[in-house]
């Protein structure tokens, strides 16, 4: 009974020890970002000097070779670049009238088309618009009903919601799908109210999709303000008419990269700790929480545990993906290299939801004892604001990585204002905050660290 009771103590002893010294650990990582971290400055040259970068544009290039060398300037053991065949998606010129002006007059209003779209070849398109609030409601229009109109689909964002990551799942299907929906009844174009939190007229851009089996048709989105009026006007007039003409166009395929950059593990370096962001993000906005902020915290972890002198038992790599927003070759292009090379990937951790305050790490494909030894680090996060432990999450890019069995992470900033900005105009530097960026690069260099001490 004696032994047993030592031997338990002795084991309790050993495990506040442990605790005690990654508490010290992630404090030393905390005070270095805080005061030295460079991820915000690393930020600026990136949103600044390049600015939106679409996959197969000349912008997205260049930051591949900003990529490169703010590797290579972090520390990074080795450093390389990955190719991978993108979409190239042109937008050029695009406008939307609408009657809404004074007396019904037709006025420009605010819009996007939708990433991936065709327009109208640049030729103008004049159609009744046909207002409906969701796909129950258009299933019970019949084809003569639609055919030859412009369908509006009002679907609003859900603001009942307080997860606004849900709130995106349950809308985002309006954006995916609405084209393909129309196109089967015959319709001659689709506008969207945008999939925004936002109380604001700022559109928001996104991929979206086309069947195999319909025609392709223009879909642009329209900011919350126009919506509200346009959805007025279908109510108030028998008929409202839309005036469209855009030069959006698929354009073939294009030649990128991924940028990698990695320190080798010092004692199980077979065992590789992947985490990153994309580089690429759409043709609006600076790209600034979508996700030039995943790519700098990356890009920050290799540069702290070098300038701490921390030797990771295991290899840890960041990854900046190319072209999630409109195929995720890149993360489809690394899944596979580290299949065919057979690599021993024990986790893949993802940052890819603004440079917000962080509030907690989401899992996704884990096993039962894996999800309790992460759930398990969280009181040492608790004094960083970091306390949701309890969530799904994964990536994109890593979900290729996922479904070959490797664990899988994402990190949960806060995300009240994340869809104010997504995939807009306004997703630019000025809206980044350098306290909150630099806490969620904390988050992920403390979590890299411990999983390449412990493993998983």
């Amino acid at each position: 009974m004696k032994k047993t009771f030592l031997l338990a103590a002795a084991t309790l002893f050993s495990a506040y020890v442990q605790a005690a010294s990654d508490s010290l650990t992630i404090h030393r990582i905390s005070d270095d970002i805080m005061l030295n971290g460079t991820c915000y400055n690393s930020l600026r040259t990136l949103c600044k000097t390049i600015g939106h970068r679409i996959s197969g544009s000349p912008q997205a290039a260049k930051a591949v070779i900003w990529g490169q060398k703010a590797m290579e300037d972090a520390g990074a053991d080795r450093v390389w670049l990955q190719a991978v065949d993108v979409p190239k998606w042109v937008r050029g010129k695009e406008s939307l009238k609408l009657p809404l002006g004074p007396n019904n007059s037709f006025i420009s209003v605010p819009m996007l088309s939708l990433g991936n779209s065709e327009g109208t070849k640049g030729k103008v398109l004049k159609a009744d618009i046909i207002m409906v609030n969701n796909f129950d409601e258009f299933k019970n229009l019949t084809e003569a009903e639609v055919q030859g109109k412009i369908v509006f689909f009002n679907y609003r964002f859900r603001q009942d919601w307080v997860n606004t990551f849900a709130g995106y799942g349950d809308a985002v299907k309006y954006r995916w799908a609405s084209p393909s929906i129309a196109a089967a009844k015959s319709a001659a174009g689709v506008i969207i109210r945008s999939i925004s939190t936002g109380a604001d007229d700022v559109p928001h851009t996104g991929s979206m999709h086309y069947s195999d089996t319909t025609k392709k048709i223009p879909e642009v989105a329209i900011g919350n303000q126009t919506a509200d009026k346009l959805e007025e006007a279908c109510h108030s007039r028998k008929e409202v008419t839309a005036v469209l003409q855009s030069e959006c166009h698929m354009d073939g395929t294009a030649p990128s990269y991924n940028v990698i950059g990695e320190i080798k593990g010092s004692e199980h370096p077979e065992e590789i700790v992947v985490f990153g962001g994309h580089l690429d993000s759409w043709d609006v906005g600076e790209g600034a929480h979508d996700d030039g902020a995943g790519c700098v915290q990356s890009i920050e972890v290799i540069r702290t545990l070098k300038a701490l002198g921390i030797h990771p038992k295991r290899t840890i790599r960041a990854v900046l993906f190319m072209n999630e927003e409109n195929g995720t070759r890149g993360g489809a292009a690394y899944a596979d290299s580290a299949l065919k090379n057979k690599e021993k990937t024990i986790l893949a951790l993802e940052t890819d939801a603004g440079g917000f305050s962080p509030r907690g790490f989401g899992t996704e494909g884990m096993k039962p004892n894996q999800k309790m030894k992460i759930q398990g680090y969280a009181p040492l996060f608790l004094p960083y604001g970091i306390y949701d432990f309890s969530k799904d999450e994964g990536g994109a890019d890593i979900s290729f990585l996922g479904k070959q069995g490797v664990p899988m992470m994402g990190l949960l900033p806060d995300p009240q204002r994340y869809f104010d900005y997504h995939h807009t105009n306004a997703d630019v530097f000025e809206q980044v905050n350098h306290r909150e960026l630099k806490l969620g690069a904390v988050a992920m260099t403390s979590m890299v660290y411990l999983i390449s001490e412990y493993g998983l």
